[in-house]
């Protein structure tokens, strides 16, 4: 018998040559797995061919969430270099973040140029950080790079590459990305071309836009053993009156609503409730995994998750844990590309 509550249930192993640390060179120019989620039936496709599995009448959901580049990089006072990544604006001139430095504690200061930065609160998993001018999208702009996930750095570093490249600023952004506030991008949206997503309005399907603004919740893997002793962050998100009177209304004619991602099937799967929205805006800190039933979302798009990961846990949710896992190992046999800036699943 299946123990879903066990970090262990998600685990699986991936060869590293299958861990993609570069995009295809053409968005939609990837690999495309369609699963039945209900039989776990198995096709391969390339994500262009992904129109021919919409129809008439179908609501296609984005999270529009713009990556800001969070990843910046100060000096303490010793003269030691500190990775501080920005999660979350508290207000003009508080921040929380997470730090990768040796013995920082409360009070220390960091410095970059003519801004330096308190330690005032030391929390478990993050630290607040007072600035000494307001840390606007403009300035992280100019001092910030893009956080990429930590796997695709350290792959570029062995292989002695730059970690960032130019295209990284533009690949790791959806086309679509519109309100800042993201620390990594909802990475299924990034197969997407403007073009593709015309063609997929021009055979009826309404393409709709709702924000989550992506933090440490997505990418923090499951640490306990027990998934209901994880800990879930909480994520920003707004969803906008018109988005959500075409949903409910879709969902009473009985047509489907297609989440391009897990991002968004946590804001519809936190607020939908029978033809209802909780809220328009707020923060969720929902984790789904087995036997969680979905209520709004019917089918999803998504990338190949990594193990250990409440991404995973997710779709095992949503189709059937064997069916997915026999997915993953297929994968596998046929040289997908995993995670961020890999290959894609369309589930339905």
């Amino acid at each position: 018998m299946i123990d879903y509550l066990n970090k262990e249930t998600y685990n699986f192993n991936l060869p590293e040559e299958l861990i993609a640390t570069h995009p295809t060179d053409k968005r939609d120019h990837c690999k495309l797995m369609i699963m039945n989620r209900d039989d776990g039936q198995i096709e391969h496709k390339n994500f262009f061919d992904i129109v021919s599995y919409f129809k008439k009448g179908d609501v296609l959901v984005f999270n529009d969430s713009k990556v800001i580049p969070a990843r910046v990089f100060f000096k303490k006072e010793t003269g030691g270099i500190v990775e501080v990544l920005f999660l979350k604006r508290i207000d003009d001139y508080t921040w929380e973040c997470l730090l990768k430095g040796r013995k920082l504690k409360v009070n220390d200061k960091l410095f970059l140029d003519d801004i330096y930065a308190t330690i005032i609160e030391d929390n478990i998993t993050s630290k607040k950080l007072k600035f000494s001018k307001q840390l606007t999208n403009e300035l992280l702009n100019i001092i910030g790079n893009i956080p990429l996930p930590p796997y695709i750095i350290q792959s570029r570093k062995k292989n002695n590459e730059d970690e960032i490249i130019e295209d990284d600023k533009i690949v790791y952004q959806n086309v679509f990305a519109k309100r800042e506030g993201s620390i990594a991008s909802p990475t299924s949206g990034l197969h997407f071309t403007n073009e593709l997503i015309e063609k997929i309005k021009s055979i009826g399907v309404e393409v709709l836009y709702i924000t989550l603004h992506v933090g440490f919740a997505t990418f923090n893997p499951i640490k306990e053993n027990d998934l209901r002793k994880h800990i879930m962050h909480f994520e920003e998100f707004y969803i906008d009156q018109s988005v959500v009177n075409i949903i409910i209304n879709a969902k009473k004619d009985n047509r489907r609503i297609i989440a391009c991602g897990t991002t968004v099937s946590r804001v519809l799967e936190s607020e939908y409730d029978n033809f209802s929205f909780k809220r328009l805006s707020g923060e969720t800190n929902i984790f789904i995994y087995p036997p969680y039933k979905f209520k709004c979302v019917d089918a999803m798009i998504t990338n190949f998750h990594t193990p250990h990961s409440t991404l995973l846990a997710m779709v095992s949710a949503f189709s059937d844990y064997n069916h997915i896992m026999n997915a993953y190992n297929i994968a596998i046999e046929n040289k997908y590309r995993f995670f961020s800036y890999g290959d894609a699943m369309f589930m339905l």
